[in-house]
């Protein structure tokens, strides 16, 4: 898949390789999860920090195993497309951080998705990068319960 991403353009040729990486991580991920597999996911999420914002849920969750709980009991096995639109990625880098934005379009039997997504990497001790912080929210424009400003005429 040729992927058009941002091109951070003050980014020295370490950075545009971690740049690559995190985008690698991601994207290994999703291929995983398209195929029903949550695995990706669990792999780069961090076992000891993490959160998790979705568009599905009132609140925030707070660990690892909440959200491992969630995917293997509600998402497994149902998330199935042959083709999906990583669009537009940036990584923005900062020491051991660095922050993945995306939209996200795909239409699987389970549920047609339209996403802004947020993951907030962070390099552990084991000098591994891990996602501290997940958010999926919806696009605006696709969510079919947004509350529209009212018209003044």
């Amino acid at each position: 898949m040729a992927i058009k991403k941002y091109i951070e353009e003050q980014y020295d040729q370490e950075q545009h390789a971690l740049e690559e990486k995190i985008i690698a991580l991601e994207v290994s991920a999703l291929d995983k999860y398209f195929k029903g597999d949550v695995s990706g996911y669990l792999d780069i999420w961090s076992k000891d920090n993490f959160s998790y914002f979705d568009a599905g849920t009132k609140e925030r969750s707070d660990s690892y195993e909440q959200v491992k709980l969630f995917l293997e009991t509600v998402v497994a096995g149902k998330m199935h497309t042959d083709t999906y639109d990583f669009h537009y990625p940036r990584v923005q880098l900062s020491a051991d951080t660095a922050v993945l934005t995306y939209q996200l379009h795909a239409d699987t039997p389970f549920i047609e998705m339209h996403y802004n997504v947020i993951e907030v990497f962070q390099k552990n001790k084991n000098n591994d990068w891990k996602v501290i912080h997940s958010t999926w929210d919806l696009i605006t424009p696709f969510s079919p319960d947004i509350k529209r400003p009212k018209v003044i005429v």
